[in-house]
């Protein structure tokens, strides 16, 4: 047997060596399968668990193999939302002396979900539009990183829950290429793919009952390209403003703060009363308030959930504090005495269900239906125990097979007799 391995990353190197490159992977034992759910793919793809590693292997050819290898990298250099290329396995040769076709191996998305396992029973429109919406700026942002996809669908994208929104992930990237700049024809080109894959995606769906058979499945699948245009629009068009023009352009930066973007350069034209304004968004640079959160906490999460836990974070600033102590003081206050306590009253069965940060915007979430409900105050630590009792049971597991082993995760008292129980 003659194999060649191309490593990108050291951590994975012993757990690949380990696995059983000599048998065609839709012979590999269920032994070494995880637990997660996979989507659908014209390949034969496998989702292997292994020394505590969990990834994504498929076989497809060797150049196919080396070409999404490099463009999912040089995606990852752009911190542009994909999956992480770890391997590409070639020369492999059976027991018997055949060739077997080549594998690429990525890095598994740690509690990402398939479209179709969004919802394990009917899926709702409403549900269906934030998938939607959730990929439309995934392409506005592969776009404006002149990245043309080539292959858009739904079946070729991860989702992961972000507070009450999803954020979308490149799966696939076959058919993926780089172009400077990248033509207005291949962009639409992109949003039509999307379109009519959608379209077919949906109306399988409906054919299998996992949507209402009078929902309007072409109308949904349709509302990529609005979506799309009217991101794009946001995010490249020219503000022509008369007036207040600086509240205009206070407004167009937080709804592009709203999509994870930061702000670049911003050109402003003046002529009489009119202002024409272009604001340039910082592709590179994307997550506004995932990386605030991130500089006063250390928390690495989703970007929607940032802005969740950041508004919390500033209740609590005017609650105990009248707001009279800067955010960067409290932050760390904040954490010791809320977030982590709460984090961790998480039991132990249920840490897999869904990533800290959305188990905290939920119990937000569940305690102001309590409160409506009873019309009374209720403390954040019963709104907790009263979530854990009562929802998250009920929710699918949504993490990999090996949970992460953050200090938060782990129940135990320490901190509680701080926990501020507003």
């Amino acid at each position: 047997m003659s194999e060649k391995l191309n490593v990108n990353s050291a951590v994975f190197a012993p757990a690949l060596l380990k696995l059983p490159w000599s048998t065609p992977l839709e012979e590999w034992s269920d032994d070494l399968l995880a637990a997660l759910p996979r989507g659908i793919s014209r390949h034969t793809v496998r989702l292997i668990a292994t020394e505590g590693l969990v990834v994504a292997v498929k076989e497809i050819g060797e150049r196919v193999a080396y070409h999404e290898y490099r463009t999912l990298k040089q995606l990852q250099d752009l911190n542009a939302p994909s999956v992480m290329p770890v391997a590409v396995i070639t020369h492999r040769v059976s027991d018997t002396g055949d060739e077997l076709t080549p594998c690429l191996v990525t890095q598994h998305l740690a509690f990402s979900l398939p479209y179709r396992d969004v919802f394990s029973r009917v899926l709702h429109p409403d549900t269906v539009s934030k998938l939607i919406r959730a990929l439309a700026v995934l392409l506005v942002r592969l776009h404006l990183l002149n990245f043309y996809w080539g292959d858009v669908s739904l079946s070729n994208t991860l989702f992961r829950r972000d507070a009450d929104e999803f954020s979308a992930y490149l799966v696939d990237a076959e058919t993926g290429e780089f172009h400077e700049p990248l033509s207005r024809g291949r962009r639409l080109y992109d949003v039509e793919v999307a379109r009519v894959n959608i379209i077919g995606e949906l109306m399988d769906l409906q054919a299998g009952g996992a949507i209402d058979e009078e929902v309007d499945v072409i109308a949904l699948g349709d509302a990529i390209e609005r979506v799309y245009l009217e991101l794009w629009d946001l995010m490249t068009g020219e503000l022509v403003v008369e007036g207040d023009a600086f509240g205009a352009i206070a407004e167009r930066v937080a709804r592009i703060n709203e999509l994870g973007f930061d702000v670049g350069e911003t050109e402003i034209e003046h002529s009489g009363d009119t202002y024409r304004v272009h604001i340039e968004p910082a592709v590179f640079s994307s997550g506004f308030y995932r990386k605030k959160l991130e500089s006063l906490t250390g928390l690495d999460v989703q970007d929607r959930q940032a802005q969740r836990l950041l508004g919390e974070m500033e209740v609590y600033r005017a609650m105990k504090y009248g707001g009279k102590l800067p955010l960067e003081a409290v932050a760390h206050r904040w954490m010791v005495r809320t977030y982590e306590p709460v984090v961790a009253l998480t039991p132990e069965p249920l840490r897999e269900k869904l990533e800290p940060a959305q188990i905290f915007h939920e119990i937000l979430d569940h305690r102001w239906f309590i409160s409506q409900n009873e019309h009374r105050y209720v403390p954040l630590a019963e709104a907790a125990e009263s979530y854990f009792d009562t929802v998250l049971p009920g929710r699918p597991n949504e993490a990999r097979i090996y949970g992460p082993s953050a200090a938060v995760g782990a129940r135990d008292e320490k901190n509680f007799d701080d926990f501020d129980k507003f």
